[in-house]
C-alpha cells in the first residue's frame, strides 16, 4: 500500500530527493539517485516524488540557504540527500544516504581539500539527519562507531544491478572487441582510475601471470580518470605493458555488458568498497569474479566469487591463474554468480528506503 497512517488518516507522502548527481556523467552515485527515484515511483504511483537541484546563483548557498527555503515555502514531507548531504536545516525530516567513510578512513587516496570538507561536513549530516541509509552492514557499522551514532538510527537498504546489465551474445559484442583492440581472452576490471580501486597491484599481479605462465592475456581497464593516478599510464608503459592492457576509458552500459558477458573473468581487487557494484554487475552478465577479501565486498558477493587478499599481489596473480587455467573453476564461479545476483533488485532497495521514509512519517 502505497498509504501511511497519520494521526489516524491515509495522505499521499510529497518525497523531495537531491537532484545534483544527475547534473554529471552518471557514476555511482548517480546511477543510485536515478534508479532509487525511478522505482521509488514505479513501486508507489500514488505517492510523490521530486528531484530537486539549483540553477545559477543558488548553488552557491544551495544547502545553508537554497534548499532549506525552497522546502519551507514547499508541501515536501520529508527530503533524502542521496549524495552525503541534506539541509543545514529542515522543519521537515531528513533521511541521508552515506555510500562510504573512504574519505575519513583512507584520507590518503583522496585529494587533500575533499578530505578536509568530509572531516567537518560528514559528522555533521549523519548526526543531524533524521534518519541514515548504508548500501551494507559494513558500512552501518563504520557509521555507528565513527561518528557516535546508535544503530536504531541507521537503515541498511542493498543496492542492485541496473536492469540492463545481462548477458549479451549479439552480433555487435565482436564489433566492440574490435573496436577496443582486444579478443576474447582477456581479464576486466571495470570502476574510475583512482587509489582506492588498487590498480597498480593489478597491473603488477597482470604482470607477473604473464612472466610466470605460458597464458597471454588481455588486461581490460574500463573507467573514467580519476584523481592521483596521473602516472598511471606511465606505469603501464614502464613495465612493458602497452600492448598487452588497454584504458578503454568510461564506457556506456551497453559497451560494458559486451565486455562483462565476453571476459574470462572480471577482477576487482579494490582496497575499500561501501558496497562493490561492478562485481554484481559481471555476474549478472555471467562472468566469474575474483574480488577482495574485506568486509563490505565479502557481504556484497557472498560465497559467490574468488576472494584475494588485495595488499598481496602474489595471491592476486594466482588467482588470475587459476581462473584462466581451470575452465570448471571459470564455469563454477559464473553459475554462482548468476544465482547470487538474482537476489538483488532496484525493486527492493526502493521498498526497503520507502519503509524508511514511513516510519519518519
Amino acid at each position: 500500500m502505497p498509504f501511511v497512517l497519520f494521526c489516524g488518516t491515509f495522505f499521499m507522502m510529497n518525497i523531495a530527493l537531491d537532484g545534483m548527481p544527475l547534473a554529471s556523467q552518471l557514476t555511482g552515485v548517480g546511477h543510485y539517485t536515478a534508479e532509487l527515484a525511478r522505482n521509488l515511483a514505479l513501486v508507489a504511483p500514488s505517492d510523490s516524488f521530486t528531484l530537486l537541484s539549483p540553477r545559477g546563483l543558488l548553488k552557491r548557498r544551495w544547502w545553508s540557504a537554497g534548499l532549506p527555503l525552497h522546502l519551507l515555502r514547499n508541501s515536501f514531507d520529508l527530503f533524502h540527500g542521496t549524495n552525503y548531504e541534506v539541509p543545514l536545516w529542515s522543519r521537515r525530516p531528513t533521511v541521508v544516504t552515506i555510500h562510504d567513510l573512504s574519505l575519513l578512513l583512507h584520507p590518503e587516496v583522496h585529494e587533500q581539500h575533499l578530505v578536509r570538507r568530509a572531516r567537518w561536513r560528514l559528522p555533521l549530516m549523519a548526526k543531524s539527519a533524521t534518519k541514515i541509509i548504508t548500501p551494507s552492514t559494513s558500512v552501518k557499522t563504520e557509521v555507528c562507531e565513527t561518528f557516535g551514532i546508535q544503530p536504531e538510527k541507521v537503515a541498511v537498504t542493498p543496492e542492485a544491478p541496473r536492469a540492463a546489465f545481462k548477458r549479451r551474445e549479439d552480433a555487435q559484442v565482436p564489433e566492440l572487441l574490435k573496436r577496443l583492440g582486444i579478443d576474447r581472452d582477456f581479464i576486466l576490471f571495470v570502476g574510475t582510475i583512482e587509489p582506492r580501486k588498487n590498480l597498480r597491484r593489478l597491473v603488477e599481479a597482470f604482470a607477473q601471470v604473464l612472466r610466470s605462465t605460458s597464458l597471454s592475456p588481455k588486461l581490460v581497464i574500463a573507467g573514467g580518470r580519476g584523481w592521483l593516478m596521473d602516472d598511471f599510464a606511465a606505469l603501464i608503459k614502464q613495465n612493458g605493458l602497452a600492448d598487452r592492457i588497454c584504458l578503454a576509458g568510461y564506457l556506456e552500459d551497453e559497451d560494458l555488458c559486451g565486455l562483462y558477458s565476453t571476459c574470462a573473468a572480471f577482477v576487482y581487487p579494490s582496497l575499500y568498497e561501501g558496497f562493490g557494484l561492478p562485481p554484481l554487475e559481471a555476474m549478472a552478465c555471467g562472468a566469474p569474479v575474483i574480488t577482495s577479501r574485506i568486509p563490505s565486498l565479502m557481504e556484497t558477493v557472498g560465497g559467490a566469487a574468488r576472494l584475494v587478499d588485495p595488499s598481496d599481489v602474489e595471491d592476486l596473480a594466482r588467482a588470475i591463474t587459476e581462473m584462466l587455467s581451470e575452465p570448471k573453476m571459470r564455469a563454477h564461479y559464473a553459475e554462482l554468480g548468476q544465482n547470487h545476483v538474482n537476489k538483488f533488485s532496484w525493486e527492493q532497495t526502493a521498498l526497503k528506503t520507502l519503509q524508511v521514509y514511513r516510519e519518519l512519517l
